[in-house]
């Protein structure tokens, strides 16, 4: 009797460990959230200038992201369940519209309740501390205020036009603690078995009612400034913007998979040690491709090496020089016999908190990057069957492949994993703005004044009048890793994004650059046309060119542009000038 009662325990203790999850809770039931984002009950379309509000305005939505928090589940004797430790961050272009509650005690219940924005705990924690997929990573959601603190809760922007007048820009940004909103909405949940809820999220509602917001008379932007009349009206409006639509049986799979195996590793290898500020968000370096002394060295060799041409004439560090910050000083690169290309060589440093890249994204990975231009009839126009075939007759190069990959193979994909690992490697984040930011350098008075105006809107009803830089440009990174049209006069012939998407929102949109570096990555914008730091601070304060995929951000501008001074501008060009590494 006794073995059988502790094979029984036994049994009972394996069970309950197979219900344990990693952070030490019984699995329970799981509660999917799906979100449906509708406008005046019409399905929501993003870029479609069809929608119209009150005010009889007609406007279009080109950004929709936000933050949830705070979810509990209030069971029939009226008590809360909270689900600690659960963020969401919800994006209507990056499709994320679901959110998965694990770990909720199997019952009854008659409510759920969440909030917009994150805790205040939340709100206020160091931003780097995050997992690179963790929903608040200043780097996955772009919702941080960077050195201001604190999150951006919803973030709603788009165009907009009163009758007959030329497209304006409005960018609602709800922020700060007091307007943290908790939605609560009754729903039966019977979750003894895995649930899924479907809500609808009525922009309509949102800009209508109870409190009616008119762009044009109540403020195209908002900062959530305390005692802003806009920020108060998206705060009494978001409660009834939710409902729910509906509840399933039935929730989809998990989404968790694997992790990915390393490629090729060598027997014996050196692990390479990434180095980045303690400031940055932490990046999603490849984990099938983790850094390696050796596969670096490899990759560095093969970013200096002529060979990889068809007539060995050029490099990758022949249009990225070191002198430049790995950027091109001339407007446009030349290739093998003299070809000359039609965009501006990018900067190559802190490419670990890149998704996507070239001006227009075309390449979804840094190993595929790499490898493009060695195709590419205007840059190297040569084969990877052929670059190899050379590089196999290189006992130098032989012993360098031997000693990064176990096979040892010469391969196009070793080649592009070799570039990927050198180029992680290049990290820039120890300007004298940084320097002073940690009480080891100062800023001048004029430097100090173009800090003030880089991180200041421009909105004359909150008698704001900055330079409206950091929506853009914002964070330790100095860029969003988004794609803009940021109002130069375009050239057809060079539509941007919109040849890789071929989606007429795209079209004249490209990559936000980093600012690191910028007094030593000259000339700037896709195409180089700006030859000086004070001409492009010029087109930001002057006349834009506005179309339809103008940035909201810009497009809320007067049609002149900020019309900074003399003085302010050069200011705004002192304090760019702090932003480079030595």
């Amino acid at each position: 009797m006794n073995d059988l009662v502790r094979l029984l325990r036994r049994v009972a203790t394996i069970w309950l460990a197979l219900l344990i999850l990693g952070n030490g809770s019984v699995r329970g039931a799981v509660l999917e959230v799906a979100v449906r984002h509708l406008f005046n009950g019409e399905p929501l379309l993003l870029d479609s200038l069809r929608y119209h509000n009150a005010a009889d305005e007609t406007l279009s939505v080109t950004r929709l992201s936000y933050l949830l928090s705070g979810f509990a589940l209030e069971r029939a004797d009226g008590t809360w369940v909270e689900v600690p430790d659960q963020y969401a961050w919800m994006d209507l272009a990056r499709r994320r519209t679901v959110v998965r509650l694990e770990g909720i005690a199997a019952a009854g219940y008659r409510a759920l309740r969440f909030h917009v924005g994150p805790d205040p705990a939340g709100n206020a924690a160091n931003p780097a501390a995050y997992a690179a997929d963790h929903p608040l990573n200043a780097n996955l959601n772009g919702l941080h205020w960077s050195w201001q603190g604190g999150y951006i809760f919803l973030a709603f922007e788009g165009q907009y036009r009163t009758g007959s007048e030329e497209l304006k820009g409005y960018a609602q940004h709800l922020a700060r603690d007091p307007n943290r909103t908790r939605i609560s909405l009754p729903v039966v949940l019977d979750l003894t078995s895995d649930v899924a809820v479907l809500l609808d999220f009525d922009l309509g509602t949102l800009c209508n009612a109870p409190r009616a917001i008119s762009f044009e008379n109540d403020g195209a932007a908002t900062h959530s400034r305390e005692g802003d009349p806009v920020a108060a009206a998206l705060v009494a409006n978001l409660p009834g913007s939710f409902r729910v639509s509906q509840v399933l049986s039935a929730v989809s799979p998990s989404r968790r998979s694997p992790p990915p195996q390393p490629i090729d590793l060598p027997k014996r290898y050196t692990p390479y040690r990434f180095v980045m500020s303690g400031a940055f968000p932490l990046p999603d370096l490849p984990r099938d491709n983790p850094l390696i002394v050796e596969r670096v060295a490899l990759g560095k060799a093969l970013f200096h090496e002529t060979s990889l041409s068809r007539d060995g004439t050029i490099s990758c560090a022949s249009c990225h020089l070191e002198t430049n910050a790995m950027a091109d000083p001339r407007r446009y690169s030349t290739g093998v016999r003299g070809q000359v290309g039609t965009r501006n060589a990018m900067a190559l440093f802190n490419l670990a908190w890149k998704s996507s890249f070239f001006w227009d994204g075309r390449a979804p990975s840094l190993r595929a990057q790499a490898l493009m231009p060695i195709l590419d009839h205007t840059e190297m126009e040569e084969t990877l069957e052929r670059v190899t075939a050379r590089l196999a007759a290189s006992p130098e190069y032989l012993r360098l492949f031997q000693a990064a990959f176990g096979s040892g193979e010469m391969t196009g994909a070793n080649l592009g994993l070799a570039l990927e690992q050198y180029l992680l490697t290049l990290t820039a984040y120890n300007a004298r703005f940084d320097r002073a930011l940690r009480g080891e350098a100062s800023l001048t008075d004029q430097e100090m004044r173009g800090f003030e105006l880089f991180m200041t809107e421009y909105d004359p009803r909150t008698n704001q009048r900055g330079a409206d830089c950091f929506h853009c440009h914002g964070g330790p990174l100095l860029t969003d890793h988004q794609f803009h049209n940021n109002g130069l006069a375009p050239v057809e012939a060079d539509p941007g994004r919109f040849r890789v998407t071929r989606s007429e929102a795209d079209r004249h949109k490209f990559v936000t650059p980093s600012l690191r570096n910028v007094s030593r990555t000259a000339p700037y914008m896709h195409d180089g046309r700006f030859a000086t730091l004070e001409q492009v601070v010029a087109h930001y304060s002057g006349s834009i060119h506005r179309s339809p995929t103008l940035d909201p951000n810009l497009a809320k501008h007067p049609v002149g542009g900020l019309e900074l001074s003399a003085a302010d501008q050069q200011a705004l060009v002192a304090f760019l000038r702090t932003l480079s590494d030595g």
